[in-house]
């Protein structure tokens, strides 16, 4: 069986939160040397390794929007201390909502179509570890400038 967890604290090898619709647990955490199975949804993990960092979900979102200007899809400061900064790839609420760490992606490249792949663009992380991800490079690309501006409002202070 998998690495079942109840409870899981994001931490700096912390590469990825997957959103998975399976009975037994609700994210897939990607680590830089292991895989975890997790009960509790990405979202409620986010929020509880914000307060772990300091500040609430909503205060961090609300701090990031008056600082960035962004409204949708704000890339979330969980422990700008720590250094760990995490976009979404969807609305934050959206089940298929799945969060990537910055400080883990070397590039993004778009995925060469498939027709057995919906895949439109392929993360690659700094550990050449790749992940297939069903929303475009366009999106992706600018998820990650808007979190590098995040990065900078927040430890520049």
């Amino acid at each position: 069986m998998h690495n079942l967890q109840n409870e899981y604290s994001i931490n700096p090898n912390t590469m990825t939160l997957l959103s998975a619709a399976h009975t037994d647990y609700s994210t897939i955490v990607i680590e830089t040397n292991r895989k975890l199975y997790v009960t509790k949804t990405p979202l409620q993990l986010i929020k509880a390794s914000c307060l772990d960092g300091g500040s609430t979900f909503e205060g961090r979102q609300k701090a990031v929007t008056h600082l960035t200007g962004s409204l949708q899809k704000v890339p979330i400061p969980i422990n700008p201390l720590s250094h760990i900064f995490a976009f979404p790839t969807n609305s934050p609420n959206a089940f298929q909502c799945n969060w990537i760490f910055y400080n883990h992606v070397k590039s993004i490249l778009p995925a060469k179509q498939q027709k057995d792949s919906p895949a439109q663009s392929i993360i690659l992380f700094k550990n050449e570890q790749s992940l297939p991800m069903n929303e475009s490079h366009y999106t992706l690309q600018k998820q990650m400038q808007r979190t590098a501006i995040c990065i900078l409002q927040f430890t520049n202070h």
